[in-house]
Parts: C-alpha cells; structure tokens; sequence
C-alpha cells in the first residue's frame, strides 16, 4: 500500500473523528436535531469547497505540464540534430519528472551549443593571426554550423600548438636581434641590405616569422659574432684590471662615470680609452700606497663599528697597525673588509635592530633627566605632558624591541653555534647592564632628594626660616604670601589648648607640637653649628598660608 494511500486514508479517519466529536459536543450541549443538521451541511460544504479548489488547481497543474513537454520536446529535437546528439529518450517517467528531465536537458544544449560557437568563433580569430604571422595556411573548418566536441578538440589543440610554435619563433627573433643589434653597435656597422633594415628598423610585430627569415636571422648573427668576439675578449681584459685598480685606489664614482662608455662598448675607440685608463691607474697605484690603505682602514673602523666589535676583536686583526705599506698587507685589508661586509649584509636585520635599540636608550634616557629637571614645570607649552607620553611610549617600544630581538638572536646564535656579542659582551647582559645603571642612578638622585630635603627641614626649625613648596598657580580666592596675616607668639600660645595641633583658616593655620621637647633633629644641626641653641618645642608654631607657604612663628 502506498504511502499516500495511507495518508487519506488516515484523512479520512481524522474526518470521521471530527465529526463524530462535532456530534458528540452537539448532544452534550442539547442542540435540537434540525440544527445539528443544518450545522453538518456547513461541514459538508465547506470541506467540499476545500476540496473542489484543491482539484482545479492540480489540473491547472497537469495541463501546464504538458504544454512545457511539447514545446520543450520541440526544441530540444532541433537541438539534438545541430549538436550531433543522439534524442532524448522519455519512457518510464511521470508527468511532472519528465517535464523537469525536457527543460533541464533543453537548458544544457543551449547552453553547449553557445559555448561551442562562441568557442568557434574565438578560436579562428586566433587561426588567422597566428597564420598571418608565420605565413600559414588556416586550418579547414566550417564556422557557420556547430562543431562537434571532438572537431572542436582538434582545432583547439591545433591551435595550441600553432601559438607555441609562434611564441617560440617569437622569442627566438627577439633574441637574435637584440644580439644582432649589439653587434652592431659595436662594431660601428650599420644595417646594408632590405633583410637588415626590416630586422634592426622595424616593428617586431611586422617582421613575418617564416622558416625562411628565422634562418637568415641565425646566419647573420653568427657573421657578426665572429667578427665582435676578437674585440671583446681584448676589452674585456682590460675592463677587469680597471675594476680591480678602481677597488683598490678607492676611486672617486665622479672618475668612473667618465669612463661609463667604454665599459659598456667593445669599439676600437673604447679599445683604447680602456688602454689608457689601464697605464693610469697602475702609475696612480704605485704613487698612492699609503693612502689607499688609509681608506681602507676607514672603511675597515665603520663596519667595525656597524656590526659591534669589541677592542679585542678589533685588536686581533693585527696588519691595521703596520705601518709598512705593500701589496701583500693591502690585500690582508681588501680580503678583511669583505669579510666584514658579507657578515654584516648576512645579519643586516639583526643589526639594526640593534641600532635601533640604541637610538631609542639613548632618547629615553634624555627624557629621564628631563624628567629630574625642576625647571620643566615651569613650562606652558604643553611640552611637558608630551615628553612623559613620549618617555612612556620609548619604555614600552624598548621592551617590546629587546623581545623581539631576543627571538632573532636566539635563532642565530642557534644557526652559527657561537654567542652573539655588541661590544665584547652578549646583547641581553649588555641590555639589562644598561637598564640596571639606569635604576641604580634613579636610587641615587632619590637619596639624595631626601637627604637634602631632611637638611632643609633641620635648617627651618633651626632659624625659622619659611619653606616654600613649588606651585605653578594659585587657586582662585587664595590670599598672597604678602598679603597674608603673620599670627605672633604671644596669640599663637595663649590661643591654643594644650591638645590641639591644627587650626584652619583659608588665610592661615597655626600648627602647634602637643608635647614640649626639643626636635630630633636638634643633636645633628648642633654638632654643625655649635653656636646656636634650637628652641623648645612648645615656643614653636607652624602657620601654614596659602599656596603651601609655611611660616614658621616663635
């Protein structure tokens, strides 16, 4: 039995339910028959209503369906025949299945076929031109019906292989008349025949790659090879002893450009330039010895510098202090020197990472003795506000740049099996080195505050003498210190109880010590003043005035 079966017939089952409890409620309620009648043919009605619509619109449905299956059917025939396909077979499938298995199918050959005659299209466009190119015969093919996929496959890979052969043409004329033309040149030839001009004066894309013409072209070439390789291998010789004089005098770049032409060309003019310049620098050599390797030596101290030698490491190259100049201790230098300059463009990354890291120490540590300068609150310009983000900043790139450079160094300390040393010292000790003097001197400066503030307190007590603390404004409403009233001994006494030890008032406040004994400090400034007797505590007051000035009143 059919799953839809089932389902009506569970649809009827549900129906015969309903009504039965329609039934069932309409006998509990009391409702007379002629009603429960007229009830049940609302039912009826209704449910049939339900139905009657339902039906209309799957017939809709059928004839929609059918009307598709014969106008896609159609088509699709048409399509068969030009695309060389065998029909498209429909038995054993419904309605609705083959409706959908036509359309697809018919969407599928359309769609093969525009591909196959765009495709078609495309590909005898490049038949053509490649044919004009290297003078060929098209490839036989009618292009006003559609191809088959296998008559397609073979013009594609035809085609395929007409552009290789082009492209290979192509590169080898541009080669062989870049060469051509260099010959030349410095042969100091210019093109003779109709061949040559159309090689050398002519647009690349007009020159036919014939089998014909790439021949010639490979003749020519070698005719004038064999008459430019006697002149070159004669400049040649003389163009590396240049090279290697102008190493080694440290010739200025100014010089060198003079002779830019001649390192270039292999003509009997620059054959003898090159000469000259030859028999120049050997006599220049053999008259500036010292300060050839005096310029070495320069050079040697940078990158010596550049990549953080020690005085050890700078010491065991022995030669830089002989003082005896001669061939053999300049070329100690040349061959150092390189040595030094592949290290340094080996580890380039490394080190300036750590360039920059010492840039950056250095500006932080500038910031903090700015920061211990009493004479930078006294700034308006908001320089200050900026120098503390700036220092905070600076702190924070350095943590984050010796982390990074730990990962660097730890990597190649790892690849080359030795230590990684900035100044005879490894890198990270060097650091927190630096970071430690740093906290040592901060510890240093703060004693010191303190020390000098205690003796200043001791001094105050001592002579009555007022300590101003640093403000940059007043508040507004705050009297001046001129303008503030002094309170004198005998009002400061009599007008305190023994307890109290401060009084307020925005003007002045007296401050008072509860118990009478002389200050601690007393003993220390005694011993350094002999001459003068410190005052008991309870003569003593402190009156405290605006803007943190503090007079002290006996």
């Amino acid at each position: 039995m059919r799953r839809s079966e089932v389902h009506a017939a569970e649809s009827v089952a549900c129906l015969n339910q309903a009504l039965n409890r329609l039934k069932a409620i309409w006998e509990e309620i009391g409702i007379p028959e002629d009603q429960r009648l007229q009830r049940t043919d609302v039912v009826k009605k209704h449910i049939k209503g339900l139905l009657d619509m339902m039906i209309a619109e799957e017939d809709r449905l059928r004839k929609r369906l059918m009307n598709s299956i014969e106008t896609c059917r159609k088509e699709l025939d048409v399509l068969c025949t030009d695309l060389q396909l065998p029909p498209f077979e429909d038995e054993g499938r419904t309605m609705l299945q083959l409706e959908k298995d036509i359309r697809t199918r018919l969407e599928v050959l359309m769609k093969q076929k525009s591909q196959r005659m765009k495709e078609l299209k495309a590909l005898y466009k490049q038949d053509r031109e490649l044919c004009d190119v290297m003078c060929l015969v098209p490839f036989s093919i009618d292009t006003d019906s559609v191809p088959s996929l296998e008559r397609l496959d073979e013009y594609r890979s035809y085609l395929v292989g007409l552009a290789k052969e082009k492209d290979r043409r192509h590169e080898e004329f541009v080669d062989i008349k870049r060469q051509i033309v260099g010959c030349m040149e410095e042969l100091d030839r210019l093109p003779d025949t109709s061949f040559e001009r159309d090689v050398v004066c002519e647009d690349e894309e007009a020159f036919c790659l014939s089998n014909d013409n790439i021949a010639a072209l490979r003749l020519l070439l070698g005719q004038l090879e064999e008459r430019k390789a006697e002149n070159v291998r004669e400049c040649d010789s003389y163009r590396r002893r240049i090279q290697e004089l102008w190493e080694r005098l440290r010739v200025p770049q100014e010089e060198r450009e003079a002779m830019a032409e001649h390192r270039l060309h292999s003509r009997k003019k620059n054959m003898n330039a090159l000469q000259a310049e030859v028999e120049r620098l050997e006599e220049l050599k053999s008259q500036n010895l010292k300060e050839v390797m005096e310029a070495i030596r320069t050079e040697l101290a940078l990158f010596w510098e550049k990549c953080y030698y020690s005085l050890q490491q700078r010491q065991d190259f022995t030669p830089y202090i002989d003082d005896v100049f001669t061939e053999e201790l300049l070329n100690l230098h040349e061959m150092e020197l390189q040595s030094l300059k592949e290290h340094y463009e080996n580890h380039r990354e490394l080190f300036e990472g750590v360039t920059k890291w010492q840039e950056s120490w250095t500006l932080f540590l500038e910031l903090e003795k700015k920061a211990t300068d009493p004479s930078r609150f006294n700034n308006r310009g908001g320089n200050l506000l900026k120098e503390e983000k700036q220092r905070a900043d600076l702190q924070k790139s350095l943590r984050k740049l010796e982390k990074s450079l730990k990962v660097q160094i730890d990597a190649w300390e790892e690849a080359q099996n030795r230590e990684f040393l900035v100044n005879g010292q490894k890198f990270l000790q060097y650091v927190e080195a630096q970071w430690e003097v740093l906290r040592l001197e901060k510890e240093r400066e703060k004693i010191d505050r303190q020390q000098k503030k205690s003796q200043q307190m001791e001094q105050d007590l001592m002579y009555g003498t007022s300590v101003k603390t640093p403000s940059k404004r007043r508040l507004a409403g705050t009297p001046t210190p001129g303008k503030a009233r002094r309170l004198n001994a005998t009002s400061s006494v009599s007008g305190a109880t023994p307890n109290s030890t401060l009084r307020s008032a925005f003007g002045g406040t007296v401050c008072r010590s509860p118990l009478p004994r002389t200050p601690m400090s007393a003993n220390k400034v005694s011993s350094g003043h002999a001459s003068v007797s410190p005052l008991p505590r309870e003569h003593v007051g402190f009156q405290i005035r605006g803007c943190g000035v503090i007079n002290i009143v006996i």
